[in-house]
């Protein structure tokens, strides 16, 4: 079988978004499945290993497989999970077990009187012999691995990034793992999967001669072959430590540690007055967040000087990283969060990062304050001169000028929508709310990687790049974005449909808008109406009944695949090398498209809820 997959140097990409949910078949014999298995190792081990494949990329080989070999397309999922883990055997095998996580399904349990108890992390299991799960477990504690029983859970990226572990092993179903193990393994994370039998929640089975041999794979210590950009993920982490935070941007007022709890009244009652507000900024920049900005400054600044950060000398790169490109990453996002504390305030939204807002916990006066505060911070961290680290004064100026060109654009675009929700007519085309996306979203992307990228050498060449890149992949997130709220989120305390009850102009509703008859228009629009007697729950399910009636989520959809493209078309014209990489890392990793849920069901004219609301 011939290879033919784009490699690390190409510059060309699978653009288009095929629909793979259908594909999943499980080969139906033991024998079959061995078999394809040791077609992927053989069809692995001639690939080129340099640079992590997206999905795109396996899928193109494992469609060639099916179309050589005339197997089902429905073992397009299931060849794609073999072909990834044949690709990352050797780089799981150079990871000692005690660096290893293992992921396990709710699922393998015996359903019926499963004596296990839950909690945040997953399952406990009580190792009662009722199923194979303790077996696994016992086998993968006694190497010493880290054990999760946790099926898709999101603490797995949280777990590698804080540097517990450097690669996982899991089982699951082919569903699972498309959604679950994708980031991971675009971030250049060691992973090898077991794919369930069956998709079915309850008592479903697992090759578990499989699985074993999996759990064994032996420690080979052995050089990094492929890149991976978890080490600059974890930079970026960590610079919002204690010791790492109090050396980049030392505090003037107050030496008062922060904790894992989150600031109070209570707990600045005995502080000096002025020390105060510096301290509750601080707590708030060092919590919450996935630290993505900076993440994207410290790999522009790397990918355009060479993109060794990514490979096997990761450790000594990130080390001999200057401190003011650490600095202006951290700049960045403490102006971000010096935005959200003000958009919570404009929005009057009650949490952030599962914590009570800043405005509900010391009051708007103060909470406006130490958004001002984190601004001047950001400022002061861009401006800051050191000996032993010189910034050339016209880099210095081009950074100042960078960020406050992308400061005044966000005001812009906050300020757009903040006016339109106060206003009495809310009427809105797709194309206004595609601008105000575009002001809002895209100069985080092209302030941080100009930011970086500027730090290590000339970027007029690539402005124009950056910034069209940076305004397709702002409106692209911002979309999925609103998809996002009709799912809600109970982790940060987020409620279904809350833009559309807090008044905030989306693409979905200009969508609805421009769709749907004059009749359906004038009911959405007496939806909003801050007079209405409907409950917000009766609202949203109405409202969801509306924006499904006009195709606003599918429609969505087709627009961030629209601007994705565009995204990529500009990352296949960069000419360096390690740039275009990331560029194609952030488009697979940011422009995460999530699952919809069903439609809600209507009986006797009355709209069900979708789901109970959070109690503010």
């Amino acid at each position: 079988m011939s290879i033919d997959v784009t490699d690390s140097n190409g510059t060309s990409r699978q653009t288009s978004r095929r629909k793979t949910s259908h594909l999943k078949d499980v080969p139906e014999t033991l024998e079959l499945r061995e078999s394809l298995r040791d077609r992927c190792i053989d069809v692995a081990s001639r690939l080129d290993h340099r640079s992590p494949m997206n999905k795109d990329q396996m899928e193109q080989v494992a469609r060639r497989m099916i179309e050589e070999a005339d197997l089902p397309e429905g073992y397009l999922g299931w060849l794609m999970v073999m072909l990834s883990s044949a690709f990352w055997k050797d780089a799981l095998a150079a990871v000692p077990p005690e660096r290893r996580l293992f992921l396990l399904p709710h699922c393998l349990k015996h359903a019926e009187g499963c004596p296990a108890e839950y909690d945040q992390f997953g399952m406990n299991c009580k190792e009662c012999g009722a199923c194979s799960i303790a077996d696994f477990r016992g086998l993968a504690e006694d190497m010493g691995y880290r054990v999760l029983v946790a099926e898709g859970s999101p603490v797995v990226m949280k777990i590698i990034v804080g540097g517990y572990v450097d690669a996982v092993v899991g089982v699951a179903c082919l569903n699972v793992l498309e959604k679950a193990i994708d980031k991971v393994l675009l971030a250049g994370i060691p992973c090898m999967a077991v794919p369930l039998l069956s998709s079915d929640c309850r008592n479903t089975k697992v090759d578990e001669a499989w699985v074993n041999d999996m759990i064994r794979t032996p420690y080979i210590p052995a050089k990094q072959q492929t890149r991976s950009y978890v080490h600059l993920m974890r930079a970026a982490g960590d610079m919002f430590e204690n010791e790492s935070l109090n050396q980049l941007a030392p505090r003037v007022r107050s030496q008062v540690e922060l904790t894992d709890q989150a600031v109070t009244l209570e707990t600045i009652e005995s502080m000096d007055a002025i020390a105060a507000t510096e301290h509750i900024s601080y707590d708030f920049l060092a919590r919450g967040g996935k630290h993505s900005r900076p993440f994207i400054t410290l790999a522009a600044y790397d990918a355009m000087s060479g993109g060794e950060a990514t490979g096997p000398e990761s450790e000594k790169a990130i080390h001999a990283i200057p401190a003011s490109v650490k600095r202006a990453a951290l700049s960045i996002e403490t102006f971000h969060k010096a935005s959200l504390v003000h958009d919570d305030i404009e929005d009057d939204d009650a949490y952030r990062y599962g914590q009570l807002a800043v405005h509900r916990r010391f009051g708007l006066p103060t909470a406006i304050n130490v958004g001002d505060y984190l601004i001047g911070l950001g400022y002061r961290l861009l401006s800051r001169l050191d000996a032993d680290d010189p910034v050339p004064a016209d880099v210095r100026a081009d950074l100042v000028d960078n960020l406050a060109a992308a400061h005044l654009r966000l005001s812009e675009g906050q300020g757009a929508e903040l006016i339109w929700r106060d206003a009495k007519d809310r009427s809105l085309t797709p194309l206004d709310a595609l601008k105000i996306y575009a002001l809002k979203t895209s100069p985080a992307f092209e302030a941080a990687l100009t930011s970086g990228m500027r730090l290590a050498g000339d970027v007029t060449p690539y402005l124009d790049a950056i910034r069209t890149f940076s305004r397709n992949m702002g409106v692209a997130f911002q979309i999925i974005n609103d998809l996002n709220d009709w799912i809600g989120d109970s982790d940060n305390k987020v409620n279904l449909g809350g833009d559309i009850i807090g008044g905030r102009p989306t693409l979905l509703w200009a969508l609805a808008l421009e769709t749907l008859s004059p009749s359906d228009r004038e009911q959405l629009l007496r939806l909003i109406d801050p007079s209405s007697q409907s409950s917000d729950e009766l609202r949203v399910a109405s409202i969801r009944r509306l924006y499904d009636k006009a195709g606003v989520f599918e429609t969505a959809l087709t627009l961030v695949d629209k601007h994705q493209a565009r995204a990529e078309k500009v990352a296949d014209e960069i000419d360096v090398e390690p740039l275009r990489r990331l560029l194609y890392f952030l488009v697979d990793t940011v422009l995460e498209r999530p699952t919809m849920p069903s439609p809600p069901v209507v009986s006797l004219g009355i709209v069900a809820p979708m789901q109970t609301p959070i109690e503010k």
